[in-house]
């Protein structure tokens, strides 16, 4: 942390924002590893139980549109660890690259604000935050003393809760805490038919409108729905940890994901599924619970609302804006107006174009409509056709890939896998799965105008290098070549040579 950002933080010293009204809350920060907003039983699936987010959300607010800033790992959790988009973060911006020390995290301000800190799973990355000269993980020191005798199979081996309870143990007494719980679920690969043998049905399965439907889809999203009810089991292990410790009501619980879905035209992708996501608050001694709000929220607003909570003033680099005024508002719906669009941004994912290029892309999304601006569509945005890298192997990219010739798996299959034209627009209230492009359409090019326009006007305002013609994005090291095959990234996300 620079001195001028610590002195700008401690400068809104504990209590300043709001006296002795409050006690300092602890922070939990409960994150999944690519899911997709519907996903949870709370938004309605019929398959997929997630008894403890639904009762983060019933206790507290149930977000509906909550939007991360970027649709891929790195880039996400680097967005919402300093409250600022990708096209501000530089070589933090990219996937697998470096996280530079001079942009601040919400954990390492609450740490030098007197709060206890920590992480388990996986932080911010895949990154080589070591080479870029950080001590520990951005989102915290390592809790991940405790493994689990024998993970089910595609599941890492921590044992997050036991962690949790371990990092508690370690706590001073007197100081709040802010732990990072960051599951490696439901991220690919997945046991292939745990989810069937777990007693879920093919038939039940609500299939996107962008993925074919057959019986491999849908087994394949069934075992998706079985990672994702493995991470709720941690959280419900975490909860009644928190309660038993009587900590509870004043912990500030938030649960979301960083990306969506590891599926195609999800992940690594600015459509819906990309970049909508889960999430639930609650702090069940400060607002009132059992709300669901419609509001657009970005997960640029995380590391603000944190800091805010803590009585820390939040550094003026950050683009986010709190979340507490909707929390405390007590009301549902629509809560404050002015939140009406969120931004996000994608640059290289994968290893996956000649010389190492990415496929740089900018969105706006609206209540009803989706604005995306592709930079470079004469690059393939899955990546070279050899491998469609950007993509996350799995039973359905393979199908797709063998069957892309087949009449009713073409228009998907190119969909996913083919390029795109430079502008795209899409309403969200008619197609949601984001298939229908309008933005050669003369019926909606007063929106599309009026999207692009301010679109842009954002970028330049906030000085993203890709508005004034700059490459610099490209240029950026990519830690590791990760060509189908090789590794380099273990699971925490960090770079290790060895790795395979």
């Amino acid at each position: 942390m620079s001195p001028l950002s610590r002195r700008s933080v401690l400068a809104g010293a504990p209590g300043l924002l709001f006296g002795q009204r409050h006690r300092r809350p602890n922070l939990l920060f409960a994150i999944a590893d690519d899911q997709s907003w519907l996903h949870t039983s709370a938004m309605g699936d019929p398959v997929v139980r997630t008894p403890a987010f639904d009762r983060v959300a019933q206790s507290g607010v149930l977000f509906r549109n909550a939007f991360c800033a970027a649709p891929q790992c790195a880039p996400a959790r680097a967005a919402l660890l300093t409250g600022r988009p990708i096209w501000q973060l530089e070589e933090a911006g990219t996937h697998g690259s470096l996280f530079p020390t001079k942009f601040d995290v919400f954990p390492s301000l609450l740490a030098a604000a007197g709060y206890f800190t920590g992480l388990t799973g996986k932080g911010a990355g895949p990154c080589d935050w070591r080479r870029s000269g950080w001590k520990h993980n951005p989102a915290g020191p390592d809790f991940d003393r405790h493994t689990v005798a024998a993970p089910p199979k595609g599941v890492a081996a921590e044992d997050y809760a036991a962690n949790f309870a371990a990092f508690l143990a370690e706590r001073p007494r007197d100081k709040p805490f802010c732990f990072w719980f960051g599951s490696h679920e439901p991220h690919r690969v997945y046991d292939q038919g745990s989810g069937r043998r777990s007693g879920k049905r093919l038939d039940q399965v609500r299939v996107p409108s962008f993925l074919p439907d057959n019986d491999i889809v849908r087994g394949d999203l069934l075992d998706y729905f079985h990672e994702i009810e493995y991470f709720d089991r941690q959280l419900a292990r975490c909860l009644e940890i928190l309660d038993k410790a009587g900590e509870l009501a004043n912990t500030l619980v938030v649960v979301t994901a960083d990306n969506g879905m590891s599926f195609p035209h999800a992940k690594a992708t600015l459509y819906d599924h990309g970049w909508h996501l889960p999430l639930a608050m609650a702090w069940t001694g400060r607002f009132k619970g059992g709300r669901v709000v419609d509001d657009l929220v970005s997960f640029t607003d995380f590391a603000p609302t944190f800091l805010e909570a803590a009585g820390l003033r939040p550094g003026a680099a950050m683009t986010g804006r709190s979340l507490l005024p909707l929390l405390d508002s007590g009301k549902s719906g629509v809560v404050d107006p002015t939140r009406d669009k969120v931004f996000a941004g994608r640059e290289r994912h994968s290893h996956a174009r000649f010389d190492n290029l990415g496929y740089p892309a900018r969105a706006i999304r609206t209540a009803t409509h989706l604005y995306i601006r592709n930079f470079k569509p004469d690059r393939w945005p899955a990546g070279d056709p050899e491998f469609f890298a950007d993509i996350d192997g799995g039973p359905t990219k393979s199908f797709m890939m063998e069957h892309r010739g087949q009449p009713a798996v073409k228009p998907l299959f190119d969909l996913a896998f083919g390029k795109r034209p430079e502008e795209e627009l899409f309403d969200i209230r008619a197609d949601p799965g984001c298939i229908r492009n309008l933005a050669a359409s003369g019926a909606h090019a007063a929106v599309r105008a009026r999207l692009r326009s301010e679109l842009d006007r954002v970028l330049s305002a906030q000085g993203d290098p890709r508005m004034r013609g700059s490459e610099i994005f490209d240029s950026y090291p990519r830690t590791s070549a990760m060509r189908p095959g090789l590794g380099g990234f273990n699971r925490r996300g960090e770079y290790n040579p060895a790795y395979k």
